[in-house]
């Protein structure tokens, strides 16, 4: 059929199962824009760009699908970039459509023209300039391949502007054909066999278990492998919800606030069954001094990864859902009996776990934030969402809000972007509307896109933001206070601003919450009640995440107590 090219991106991505689109128009995607409304296409108007780039990532994260944005040329598309790089090292698919001038203004230093594709080339998995309409249902049909194949991550599509207008003989490919790349990452199954064989030979081992494992929904495979083995088990931040929280043996969340349990189980395991995570600097400590005892067993889907950080003694290099199922049916077939060999190692570790838990201590009728958080984690169901921005609160979150499933603890790991949150939560609720979600995050967070609660009255999305407001960038001044003397150099947040009357100017109900008794009296109405809601919920300034691994020292050098 004979369409123009703004016809064919959207024909295109409803081929390739896409619901909802969150974006901007401008000038060189009105004709994207125009069709977008004859076909009735459902798309969010975000109030900035990177609201649109970061509801896509929550969208993508909750649901497993891609996630779409569009969004114009010149600072249309640049305002994507901190989004974009979020989704990609924390490997989240999307498909970031953006307009560009027009072809003959290309390299003219135009009017919002930008070079998207040299700007996102280090953070994007790929990306194009589509100059030639003939080429977007290719374009768009490997760009959906590339996002979601693999390692997942983001790809940019930019648009000479009169692509759009442009008639074409529409038909969409079968098959997805790129020199070098076919998406398979089968690997070789006797990395599996050397894999079970260390683990066998293991006296002290610990799963350790990353996003990889969110990602590609390999949830069950895992459980399955540590009810097999009856060994510990912990997770990197973004590994929350593989295995379910108060789960035998499951140590909670590992690196710089990660649980003391988990810590020195790293540095006195014999084994680490490393599974989808990428040793990031904030999970390692120390690298030098990293699971010193240990033998690394690394299942990893990007060879990139391998060895990068810390050096490994075995990798298992291949799709998680190729590599997992096989490594299950191995320990089953086996006949040792894994969790009587494990058993001491097991109480070891669990009573740790039970004389070091996450804690904090109460204090007159102020609001504590972990007992906030854990008040709100026991009102809510196991099917909830939860999300955070990024600081203090964050910490609070992933130590205090249990996750029973995965996909259900949206948070920006490798980028730790602030304005994260609130977008996310936005995407979370539209891509599972019946799912009860509820964003954790702070008064300096909270204004990076405090816009998007005019997106989210207008779209009528029940989501609640509960804010711990302590009047500071919290874990800037906790290093503040650490470190540099109690310094607060411009991390104080003593301003004017009112956050329930800047929630209720944009459309959404607020609240504020500044006695402890009302967690009980208030919080649970509030909870309750249907339509989105913020609440303002007043904690101490100088509350310290405990533990915390202070930089360049190993995980068993925490700072402990204080709380």
């Amino acid at each position: 059929m004979l369409i123009n090219g703004a016809q064919a991106v959207l024909e295109s991505l409803k081929k390739e199962g896409v619901d909802v689109v969150f974006g901007y128009p401008g000038g060189a995607v009105l004709t994207l824009y125009d069709e977008l409304y004859k076909m009735n296409f459902r798309h969010i108007l975000t109030r900035h760009e990177q609201g649109a780039v970061h509801a896509a990532d929550g969208y993508a994260r909750a649901t497993g699908k891609v996630g779409v944005v569009f969004a114009t040329s010149g600072p249309g598309a640049t305002n994507l970039v901190t989004g974009i790089a979020t989704a990609a090292i924390d490997s989240v698919p999307l498909v970031c459509i953006t307009g560009q001038v027009g072809n003959p203004y290309i390299g003219k230093d135009s009017f919002q023209e930008a070079d998207v594709c040299g700007i996102t080339t280090p953070i994007t998995k790929h990306n194009y300039l589509v100059k030639d309409a003939k080429t977007l249902p290719r374009v768009i049909k490997e760009a959906f391949f590339i996002a979601r194949t693999g390692r997942p991550g983001p790809v940019v599509i930019d648009v000479a502007k009169d692509v759009f207008d442009t008639k074409i003989e529409y038909e969409y490919p079968v098959k997805v054909r790129l020199k070098g790349y076919n998406g398979d990452y089968t690997g070789n199954a006797k990395e599996i066999d050397a894999a079970v064989e260390a683990i066998e030979q293991a006296k002290r081992p610990l799963v350790f278990v990353g996003g990889g494992v969110v990602g590609s929904d390999m949830a069950n495979e895992i459980r399955a492998i540590c009810e097999r083995l009856a060994a510990p088990v912990t997770c990197t931040l973004l590994g929350l919800g593989s295995v379910s929280a108060g789960t035998k043996g499951f140590l909670g969340f590992a690196g710089m606030h990660g649980s003391y349990a988990a810590n020195m189980a790293i540095m006195n395991a014999d084994l680490l069954l490393c599974i989808g995570m990428r040793f990031s600097d904030r999970v390692t400590g120390k690298v030098s001094e990293f699971a010193p005892k240990a033998k690394i067993v690394h299942f990893e889907i990007d060879p990139a990864e391998v060895n990068k950080n810390v050096e490994v003694d075995l990798r298992v290099l291949g799709d998680l859902r190729w590599s997992l199922p096989i490594l299950r049916k191995k320990l089953f077939a086996r006949a040792k009996n894994f969790a009587a060999e494990f058993a001491p190692w097991l109480e070891e570790v669990t009573k740790m776990q039970a004389e070091h838990p996450f804690g904090y201590s109460e204090e007159g009728d102020v609001i504590k934030p972990a007992a906030l958080i854990k008040k709100v984690s026991e009102l809510c169901d196991d099917d909830t969402i939860a999300v955070t921005d990024v600081g203090q609160h964050q910490m609070w979150a992933a130590q205090f809000f249990d996750v029973k499933q995965p996909r259900h603890f949206l948070t920006s790991g490798g980028q730790g972007t602030m304005g994260y949150g609130l977008p996310a939560a936005m995407g979370a609720k539209v891509g599972c509307p019946k799912k009860r979600v509820v964003l954790f995050t702070g008064d300096g967070s909270i204004m990076m896109n405090c816009q998007e609660f005019a997106t989210i009255a207008d779209n009528d999305l029940d989501v609640k933001v509960v804010v711990v407001h302590n009047s500071i960038l919290g874990m800037v001044g906790q290093w503040q206070r650490l470190f540099y003397s109690h310094h607060y150099s411009q991390s104080e947040l003593k301003g004017k601003t009112d956050f329930v009357k800047l929630a209720e100017a944009m459309g959404v109900k607020g609240y504020r919450l500044t006695k402890k008794e009302e967690l009980n009296t208030e919080l649970p109405r509030i909870l309750a009640e249907e339509g989105a809601a913020l609440i303002d919920v007043i904690v101490p300034e100088e509350e310290d995440v405990l533990p915390m691994v202070p930089g360049g020292k190993r995980l068993d050098q925490m700072v402990l107590g204080g709380n």
